[in-house]
């Protein structure tokens, strides 16, 4: 299943000497859905699609749809993958950019524990270079360059989906730390809580993210709690409780649905009050697919909720959904390959 579309107004990409054209490629590795888009020097997009997230065979399955989806962004631009000045990837899990390797993926196609080659398998499919980041990281970058974060020098993005990630930016400049920084999914907000995908207990991605909040559904629903998600799981033709239905759900009220929601946006919000009583940002955006789809209504409730833990309450961080949307994370895939905005 794929969706695939391009931008009004943009024609075939223009070529360069080398024979590669001056657009690059990005692409978005979810735990649910593969985002590709194509983009100019400007980070215009010229051609997006999206593909279903494979949900069992690894790493090669994995590889072989992130090809599919961005050869369809890539024909909608009217350009060949082998023609791409280059294409990065946004991936959850551990990501090594230096060596372009992929580890702990909980939440991609049942997940694997050892470093995966994914930027020379992807590479050797597309004919070039292909480098990686982590998901949130590029897509707060995005944000910060062409989105909601750009009027701001100090910024924290939460991607609150599939689980819960995060990304700094700090005085104008990407914070990666070692490599890990912005775990926002993996702070702790209750210590001896419940058990996290990770292993650990009490991080806030065993609260908020989508997965483990199915978890917890599918939990009450053995033990007889009634609730009309999995019916619009099934009326959607899906497999998981993805963002739209829990959207839904809360739109008529569902009780098991607004539970966990609720829970969900309190430990967000003992979690984001946390990170600004430390760093003292200015603003906080708020992406992913749950974050997208629920909007400044709930990123507003989030805000509220942050008052009782906040140090400093005369200067609250401004509070805003990603402007970029679903395509955050593919853009600033396709910016860490070459654009430089």
């Amino acid at each position: 299943m794929a969706e695939a579309s391009a931008k009004n107004g943009h024609g075939a990409a223009k070529g360069t000497s080398n024979g590669r054209a001056r657009i690059w490629g990005g692409i978005d590795l979810g735990g649910t859905k593969i985002e590709a888009v194509i983009v100019d020097a400007r980070g215009e997009v010229l051609g997006r699609a999206r593909h279903v997230t494979p949900v069992k065979g690894g790493p090669g399955e994995v590889v072989k749809e992130l090809y599919g989806a961005l050869g369809d962004a890539a024909q909608t631009a009217g350009v060949e993958p082998t023609k791409l000045a280059g294409v990065g990837v946004g991936a959850p899990g551990s990501v090594d950019a230096n060596s372009g390797t992929l580890a702990h993926t909980s939440n991609v196609a049942g997940g694997w524990e050892a470093p995966y080659p994914l930027a020379s398998a992807l590479g050797d499919l597309v004919g070039g270079k292909v480098v990686m980041g982590n998901d949130v990281q590029v897509a707060v970058a995005a944000e910060y360059k062409l989105g909601a974060g750009r009027n701001y020098r100090s910024v924290l993005g939460v991607w609150w989906g599939t689980g819960v990630g995060g990304g700094l930016v700090l005085n104008g400049v990407p914070w990666r730390g070692q490599g890990a920084a912005g775990e926002i999914g993996h702070m702790v907000v209750k210590a001896n809580g419940a058990r996290c995908g990770c292993g650990r207990r009490g991080c806030l991605e065993a609260y908020a993210g989508r997965a483990a909040m199915e978890r917890k559904a599918r939990a009450a629903v053995k033990q007889g709690e009634k609730t009309i998600l999995f019916d619009i799981m099934h009326d959607k033709k899906r497999t998981r409780l993805a963002s739209g239905v829990w959207a839904r759900a809360l739109k008529e009220k569902d009780p098991l649905a607004t539970r966990l929601i609720d829970r969900a946006m309190e430990m967000m919000s003992v979690a984001i009050a946390s990170v600004i009583n430390l760093l003292d940002l200015e603003a906080v955006v708020i992406g992913g697919g749950l974050g997208s789809r629920l909007g400044m209504p709930y990123v507003e409730r989030i805000s509220d909720a942050m008052h009782p833990h906040l140090f400093s309450t005369e200067r609250n961080p401004a509070m805003h959904v990603a402007e970029l949307g679903d395509l955050s994370g593919a853009i600033g895939a396709a910016l860490l390959a070459g654009p430089q905005m």
